[in-house]
């Protein structure tokens, strides 16, 4: 459950952001993950690694904005992140000792489907379902 739990997480996170309409939710998930980049901070970890780590996340998310490209390049790079302080044994959540792996198993998730363009997941379920039916219509007449 600790391995698969975190991949429901990333689908429910790309399938509640579908219910917000382009271009807002390209732009929300720009501040995602610079919020992302920023969870570390208040636990020091890594020294002053944090505020370059967040500086870079900060930047990559502000090119978000007008690219989902660089959405998902901010996920992978927080995964790498996640990596590093599961290793070190600093969790993003403190009394949660494996929270750090089960956000680098969630994080890629998010990543992949930002890379495909963050396409609303609920119409791609609609329009498959219509493309199925119309062929049915079709044999009917």
């Amino acid at each position: 459950m600790q391995y698969v739990a975190p991949v429901g997480i990333g689908v429910l996170y790309a399938l509640l952001m579908s219910l917000v309409r382009e271009p807002h939710r390209r732009r929300l998930n720009a501040l995602m993950v610079a919020g992302a980049g920023a969870a570390y901070l208040s636990g020091g970890g890594l020294g002053g690694w944090e505020f370059a780590f967040t500086a870079l996340v900060t930047y990559v998310a502000f090119r978000g904005l007008d690219s989902w490209t660089f959405i998902g390049v901010g996920w992978l790079l927080h995964t790498a992140w996640d990596v590093v302080h599961h290793v070190k044994g600093n969790p993003i959540i403190p009394f949660a000792h494996t929270s750090s792996l089960g956000c680098a198993i969630c994080d890629p998730v998010i990543a992949l489907w930002c890379l495909r363009g963050g396409p609303s997941l609920i119409g791609m379920v609609r329009d498959r379902g219509r493309s199925r039916e119309e062929p049915r219509a079709t044999m009917a007449r």
